[in-house]
């Protein structure tokens, strides 16, 4: 099963992250992972990273963080903010694997990652459990044609290179794929071996805990759409969270453990839109809606704040820019299905790539994401994550107050 996305949606993760779907995975623990051969760097400076006068506003100068591979995105902090986690392509194989690096707080920049993943198949969605041991991440490495989609990936990747085609994107929904997790060692973080969550067919992946570690939240096709279930952390007592005709994925956990925030195009296919449900599936509300797409929401982990991903779309002669937007939300707890409500959304970045992919450290002080700035040395700069200092009082200050309840959905 494949999925190809909206032109003007496509162009845009093509080019800046493969988050939306992953592959197929197996029962046998993986050799000890060996870091890759990357070699921290001093931050990158150059003109192309400067922040606009309205990312001035909210966002300290942006250092880079991963290095060396030709892509990497979708990065999370561990819950101690020592490490991060994230996808990456290496430079030898045509698929996203699995990483974990060291991170300063104090000091954000490159460091050399270990590859926690196998090494082979499509790999996404990396997270880490709550007390930091494990990492969770979705692969297809045991698809049992995996020579043969290997060397499709390469030929196609020789062919476009030596015609200078750029494909429109499509991303498989890879019927092999599955959750896992690994065992993190204390010190380097290397990854040990894999113990297989999900054994259906179809496409499980998008996979994330919830805060006290109890429950995985996952996205699987199983059933011919993809739909958003939730599972024991030991792959037990799997149960189906929601149910429309469309795609429904990338859920989070709020912080509290009593929302899920997701994305769904179930009004309008490939045009993603916000919603917030409770943690048992119901109470379902949208957050956003209109001509565009919005996607990635990612919960602030002390304010009442969602950021997401979000371009406007209404206008077809104009190019759609994908930039982090952050709105407020308040819950009444007596309203019951309208009891989460969100105030209108506030742009913190408006740089001519795309910002996509949002993620804050767990004291809420640093914000990392998927972003295209940086030095392409004369072609456009490929996808890597940077890292933020996020002035908090000046977002509370420009964000506008929550409303009482009322019909619609805050639009970008």
């Amino acid at each position: 099963m494949s999925k190809t996305f909206n032109p003007r949606f496509s162009s845009f993760v093509a080019r800046f992250t493969a988050a939306v779907v992953c592959a197929t995975a197996c029962l046998q623990p993986p050799a000890a992972a060996a870091a890759e051969p990357v070699q921290p760097a001093a931050p990158v400076d150059s003109e192309s990273t400067l922040l606009s006068a309205l990312e001035r506003q909210f966002l300290a100068p942006p250092v880079q963080v991963t290095i060396g591979m030709p892509k990497a995105g979708e990065g999370y902090f561990s819950p101690d903010a020592r490490r991060i986690c994230y996808q990456a392509v290496p430079a030898d194989y045509p698929f996203y694997q699995i990483f974990v690096q060291p991170f300063d707080m104090a000091s954000p920049r490159p460091a050399t990652p270990v590859r926690i993943s196998t090494g082979r198949g499509r790999t996404t969605c990396s997270w880490f459990s709550p007390d930091g041991k494990r990492l969770l991440f979705a692969s297809s490495h045991l698809d049992p044609h995996l020579d043969a989609t290997e060397s499709a990936a390469r030929a196609q990747a020789e062919e476009d290179r030596k015609t200078g085609r750029r494909r429109r994107y499509q991303w498989d929904f890879d019927p092999h794929s599955d959750i896992f997790v690994a065992t993190l060692a204390p010190a380097a973080g290397e990854g040990g071996g894999l113990v297989q969550l999900t054994n259906e067919p179809g496409y499980d992946a998008e996979c994330s805990y919830s805060p006290d570690g109890s429950t995985i939240l996952f996205v699987s096709d199983r059933d011919g759409d993809p739909d958003i279930y939730v599972m024991d952390a030991d792959g037990r007592n799997v149960r189906q969270l929601t149910n429309e005709p469309g795609y429904d994925g990338g859920p989070f956990f709020s912080p509290d453990g009593r929302w899920i925030a997701y994305r769904t195009d179930r009004l309008e296919k490939d045009m993603l839109q916000i919603h917030v449900m409770k943690a048992d599936g119901s109470g379902d509300v949208a957050i956003t809606s209109g001509q565009g797409v919005r996607w990635a929401p990612y919960w602030h982990p002390t304010k009442p704040w969602l950021i997401w991903t979000g371009a406007d779309h209404s206008d077809p002669t104009k190019r759609p820019n994908y930039d982090l937007w952050i709105a407020a939300y308040a819950v009444d707890a007596a309203a019951g299905a309208t009891g989460f409500r969100c105030g209108p959304p506030l742009r913190i970045t408006d740089h001519e790539g795309a910002d996509v992919l949002p993620a804050f450290s767990p004291d809420g002080m640093l914000l990392m994401w998927t972003a295209s700035r940086g030095d392409g040395g004369g072609r456009a700069p490929a996808s890597q994550l940077w890292v933020s200092r996020f002035n908090a009082a000046a977002i509370g200050a420009a964000l506008e107050p929550v409303a009482g309840p009322r019909e619609g959905a805050s639009q970008p």
